[in-house]
C-alpha cells in the first residue's frame, strides 16, 4: 500500500503524556505523546466499539473506558483482555511543527 502522509496536528496540540482523538478522512486516530515521541493508532478498541481517547493513559499504555482492555500505544499490541486483537498503527513523521501520519496504516508488528 503506498504511503499517504497527511497533517493531523501540530507539535504542542497534544501535551506530553496525553492523547487526543483526531478524525481525518473517515478514520478515527488516537494521537499519543509519550516519552517525547508521537504515536498514532486506531482510536477504536478491538473488543468493543469504544473510543480509546476517552480512556486513560498510563505511561505507554491506554486503558479502554468500556471493559478495561489495555493496549501499548507505541506498538498497538493488546496487552490485557478482554481485547486480544492488536490495534492498527500509523507511521508518524514530523515536518517542522506539523505532525503527519501515513493513513495507509499497518498492523502492529
Amino acid at each position: 500500500m503506498p504511503e499517504e502522509f497527511v497533517k493531523i496536528a501540530r507539535v504542542g496540540d497534544v501535551a506530553p503524556d496525553r492523547m487526543k482523538r483526531i478524525d481525518v478522512r473517515g478514520q478515527r486516530i488516537l494521537l499519543a505523546h509519550v516519552g517525547g515521541r508521537y504515536f498514532a493508532l486506531a482510536d477504536t478498541c478491538t473488543h468493543e466499539d469504544a473510543s480509546l481517547s476517552t480512556g486513560s493513559l498510563h505511561g505507554e499504555f491506554v486503558r479502554c473506558p468500556l471493559h478495561g482492555s489495555r493496549f501499548n500505544v507505541c506498538t498497538g499490541r493488546a496487552i490485557e483482555e478482554p481485547a486480544v486483537e492488536d490495534l492498527r498503527t500509523y507511521a508518524v513523521r514530523l515536518e517542522g511543527d506539523s505532525i503527519l501520519v501515513d493513513l495507509g496504516g499497518r498492523q502492529a508488528p
